[in-house]
Parts: C-alpha cells; structure tokens; sequence
C-alpha cells in the first residue's frame, strides 16, 4: 500500500534531506570568457575520473533510496513507494535547488532497463534487481545496437540457442554506453531465423560479468570513449532471466526504445537553456547581433528549443504518470536531434573558420567539440530516418514505406 502521507508533508521531509545531505545550489552567471569554455554533448572522462563520479554517484543513490527518495513511484514489494507522479515531480523541483552528485551512470538503468524488467521479467528477477537498481547497487547497460543492424533492431543477428533451462549467446553488440561498469544488461537475441525479422526475437537479461562477456572501448572523433563494442562467446542465461515470452522479443524492445527516447528527448530540445545562453553571448562578443540574418537564425533556434521543451514535458508527464510513453517520443527525439543541427548551423555562421581553427580565443574553438558530437546524437536512439518513419506511420497515420527489392 502506499505511504499515508501527503504531498506538503513529503516535501518538508524531502527538504529536510536534501538540506542535510546537499549543498543549496547557487547559480552564478559567468561573464564571457569567465571559466570553463567547454561544450560538449558527450562528456569525455578518463577512466579514473568516470570510476570516481560512479563510486560518488552509487554512494549518493543509496543514502538517497534509503531515505525514501528513490522509486517513489514503484510498487512497494520491489522497494517503491506507490506514492502519485505528483510527489515525483515534487522532489525533483525540491532537489533542483540543491548541489548533488551527478547520476549519469543510472540514466540507461533506471531511464530505459529497469522499466522493462518491471514490465515483463519474471517474479524473481524483479525481486532481483528492481531495488538493486534504484538503489544504486548495481548499474545497467542495454545491449540493442549491432554492427550490420544499427537502427533496424529487427535485423540483428546476435543468436540466442536453448539448451535445457539456460540460453547460449553468441554476437556482437556495438554503441553500448555504459558498459565497461555494468553489471547486467538487457539484450534483445535472435532466437528463431526462420521467423519474420520481428517475430524471431526473445529479450534476456544478462551478467555482464559472465564468462564469455567481452567489452572493448571504442574511440569516438571526439577524443573520448563513451561507448563500447561487446562481444558475447558461448554465454549463458537462465531461461528465468528471459524478458517475456520466446519470440516477443519485438514488444519489450519496443518498451525499451519509447523510454528510451522519452529519456533523451528529455534534453530541453536541444543544447539546453545554458547552450543557448552561451551562443547568445558568443554573437554579442563577436558583434552580430544587429545584423538582420543572424538576428533571425537566433530567434528561430530560440523558439524551435523552447517549443520543443513544452511539446517533450507533456509527453514526460503523462509518463510520470504511470502511463506508458507512445510513439509520439519519436518527435521528441527528432526535434532533439533537428535543434542540435540548427544550433551547428548558427555556430558555423558565427565562428566561421575559428570553428575548425584553435585561436586560443575564449568560447570559439571549443564549440568544435559539441558540433563534432551531433551526428552521434542523430544515430543515438534511432536514427532520423526511422523516426520519422515512425511519427509517419505510428503518429499521423500515413501508409508503410515500401519495402525494399
């Protein structure tokens, strides 16, 4: 049963922990060329410091749980609350105000695996991981992407064989972030070929730490390696760690992928209010800011970002609602990526070639770093095309594109 509390009650003891646990955040607004000139969409941390931020951000994940701050929404007998999406939004507007560690480590866990476990793995696995995961014990990765199949997840070819109550995995999963300090994942295997692309899929649960689990870092044009290639060689899973029945793979992928891009739709529709305020002060700094043309382009960034933001929060309300996020996330998703492109495009118009040339100017060279990291952002998730596709068809109704020859 949930808790009998209400929702001034809950937030007067959310304050109470966050003032005795967090530091009150003060937002300071730097002048230009004041501090870290750095943009980036994917920040890049040496190994040391991406076990440092895990090691701070699993300690600030289980003193938040045990407080009672954590999975406020979720069912009691996994470790929840059963309290309404309101005392959710609650305690995130509490917590804005407050200095806490970063949770980046948790966003696939917790954004995307965990509410598919909740959805379709068995009694034991829930009772396995659930409150692990929200507690920060463990950390999840999932295993979709593949080297031929990309965003065409029904052609992968990762093969899942039965033998008795366990499955043998072998296959190559690629763009895994995470992985290097994941302790489960949620792979989606091809369990019959002989089925139509999307019928023959079954989804598992996996220990990354199984024998036969490889994961290898890959070096992105950034400089950075946020994502990883894992290869699986004769690794066996428990059939009670299967995610739903054999052969509907298709459906929990399907529950995946909306949270998925619930999640990174999430992003304020591209770049962020600090990435605009940035670009702002760069076109005053550089003195364009009366010239009509560019005048334009940012006033046409600023409203395509602020009409993304209110579009993406109705769709994340009804999610933290208790409903299940729709295909609609697809536009959230496309507007994302579709807004990056534009700020790219503003950045080149203003930087020219101080954009690809280092200067050693203040806040111009390193806007390279976030325009390098847009492509990554137009695969990340599903490419452009297939959502487009899918608000075409799934949204709005229009007929299938036609198959290829």
């Amino acid at each position: 049963m949930p808790d009998d509390i209400t929702e001034a009650a809950f937030r007067a003891d959310a304050l109470a922990f966050l003032e005795a646990n967090a530091e009150p955040r003060r937002d300071v607004t730097l002048a230009w060329g004041e501090g870290s000139d750095s943009v980036n969409l994917l920040t890049e941390k040496t190994p040391e410091e991406e076990q440092a931020e895990l090691v701070e951000a699993k300690a600030w994940k289980a003193t938040e749980y045990d407080a009672g701050f954590s999975f406020i929404t979720g069912p009691a007998q996994y470790g929840g609350r059963e309290l309404p999406g309101s005392f959710a939004r609650a305690y995130d507007a509490v917590k804005a105000g407050f200095r806490t560690p970063s949770e980046s480590p948790f966003s696939i866990g917790l954004g995307m695996v965990a509410p598919t476990i909740l959805a379709h793995a068995t009694e034991d696995v829930k009772q396995r991981y659930l409150k692990k995961l929200w507690r920060g014990d463990i950390v999840a990765c999932q295993l979709f992407s593949e080297p031929v199949a990309g965003s065409d997840l029904a052609g992968l070819q990762t093969r899942a064989t039965r033998d008795g109550d366990e499955w043998i995995v072998n296959g190559q999963k690629v763009w895994t972030s995470g992985a290097q300090f994941s302790e489960i994942g949620e792979i989606i295997c091809r369990t019959d070929p002989d089925l139509p692309k999307h019928k023959g899929l079954t989804g598992f649960v996996v220990d990354m730490h199984a024998p036969g689990v490889d994961v290898r870092p890959l070096r992105q044009m950034t400089g950075g390696a946020s994502f990883n290639e894992v290869f699986f060689t004769d690794v066996r899973i428990p059939d009670d760690h299967r995610l739903g029945d054999v052969n509907q793979g298709w459906t929990v992928a399907l529950t995946t992928l909306m949270n998925e891009r619930a999640s990174i739709g999430a992003g304020g529709g591209g770049g962020g209010g600090g990435g605009l305020t940035r670009i702002l002060q760069l076109a005053r700094w550089l003195g364009r800011t009366d010239d009509p043309v560019d005048r334009q382009a940012l006033a046409d960034l600023y409203i395509h970002m602020t009409v993304a933001r209110y579009t993406n929060q109705r769709g994340l309300e009804r999610i933290k609602s208790g409903q299940l996020p729709g295909p609609e996330m697809s536009t959230a998703k496309l507007s994302l990526t579709q807004n990056y492109q534009r700020m790219a495009a503003v950045l080149s118009t203003l930087l020219g070639p101080r954009l690809v040339a280092d200067t050693g100017e203040w806040g111009t060279y390193a806007w390279s770093e976030l325009v390098l990291g847009v492509p990554g952002m137009r695969v990340a998730g599903g490419t452009d095309e297939v959502m487009r596709n899918i608000v075409g068809e799934r949204v709005l109704g229009l007929p299938k594109e036609p198959a290829a020859n």
